[in-house]
């Protein structure tokens, strides 16, 4: 992605900025780092920061990280607007701020500690703006649309060839394993998350955690995998069924399910907010006297993040706008025998939504 598109994005940025009144926007979450700058999609560890972005009203912005990035910094950006911080970074920053800052600071408040706000603040007037980098980042580029249509054609081919890996006697690691590798060897750079795969009960678990239990003949085998790729994330989620005869209570909970997704998919359009999204397909589950199974959101938007906003969950009045991608994906769980799980990816069009 070329740099004319970040600074793009800054420039677009500052309108909403001008709007709350800032001065600057002090970028502190990853992936907002990355949406602005092109600089460093991921943070090392969770409690070590790979650098900051600030975004300055007169459009003079900063990059603010550590030597060990001081390369990979100047690869992107003005060496001349590369501040290099030592072991005490919110204090140095702070100095950087007040000596090229006059006015109202934002930050993102969910991504900073309380310890390092307070080495931040001092002697600066600054107010909590979470979400406003995300406003921008829920309505997709035709650039993105296009990289995510390809992560998600890659998920496509991945589903449906681990048929072929669910056998008996295989563990859940060991899926796991093969699916990673199948990713990585047909270009994604990573996971978008840890591969989800849960034979039998483990099903009912929606974030289930793969280990050593083990596939055996006529059982159910949830998969939830998603792949980075070109940066941007898929995620889809298929439940199988290994043996010949598949169980009657499977097959009923997987058409009631499917037919809950195809429901809320023909529903949704712009205009539509996420809360009655996701009523269409609880209705649906309510109808045939399953409802109490269903026990998490319809779905979740997903970009450079497999979640962002907007969440298709029961109290969000968010409205549906052309260029949004969400997953939808409603489930069923019993924890006596498992659970069903099916998950597509959807881009919000001016007339409805698309499957990608």
């Amino acid at each position: 992605m070329d740099n004319i598109r970040f600074e793009a994005r800054r420039e677009k940025l500052r309108a909403a900025m001008r709007e709350r009144g800032l001065a600057a926007l002090f970028v502190s979450h990853d992936a907002n780092r990355y949406y602005l700058s092109g600089f460093e999609l991921h943070d090392p560890q969770t409690n070590e920061s790979a650098g900051y972005v600030l975004v300055t009203a007169d459009g003079r912005d900063w990059i603010c990280t550590d030597s060990r990035y001081l390369d990979a910094a100047r690869r992107i950006w003005d060496n001349e607007r590369i501040f290099i911080y030592g072991a005490d970074a919110p204090a140095q920053m702070n100095t950087l701020i007040r000596d090229h800052v006059r006015g109202t600071v934002g930050f993102e408040a969910r991504s900073v500690s309380l310890e390092f706000f307070e080495k931040l603040s001092p002697g600066l007037a600054m107010e909590r703006v979470d979400g406003l980098v995300e406003a921008q980042r829920i309505i997709k580029e035709p650039e993105e649309i296009e990289v995510m249509e390809r992560s998600c054609a890659l998920n496509h081919r991945l589903m449906e060839w681990v048929p072929s890996i669910l056998r008996p006697g295989r563990t859940e690691a060991e899926v796991a394993w093969d699916i990673e590798s199948f990713f990585r060897s047909n270009g994604a750079s990573e996971l978008s998350f840890a591969s989800i795969v849960a034979v039998g009960p483990n099903g009912a678990l929606p974030h289930h955690r793969g280990g050593r239990d083990v596939i055996t003949d006529n059982c159910s085998v949830l998969v939830d995998v998603g792949a980075r790729l070109d940066e941007y994330c898929s995620d889809q989620t298929r439940t199988f069924w290994v043996g010949d005869k598949p169980a009657d209570h499977f097959v009923r909970a997987l058409e009631q399910t499917q037919t809950a997704q195809a429901k809320a998919i023909a529903a949704m359009h712009p205009g539509m907010r996420a809360c009655d999204a996701y009523k269409v397909a609880r209705d649906h589950f309510e109808s045939v006297g399953v409802a109490a199974h269903f026990t998490h959101a319809l779905g979740h938007g997903i970009g450079l993040e497999t979640h962002e906003p907007p969440s298709l969950n029961p109290r969000n009045e968010m409205v549906l706008k052309p260029g949004m991608v969400v997953t939808v994906e409603p489930g069923l769980y019993y924890p006596e025998w498992g659970g069903i799980r099916w998950e597509y990816m959807v881009l919000v069009t001016e007339d409805g939504v698309r499957a990608l």
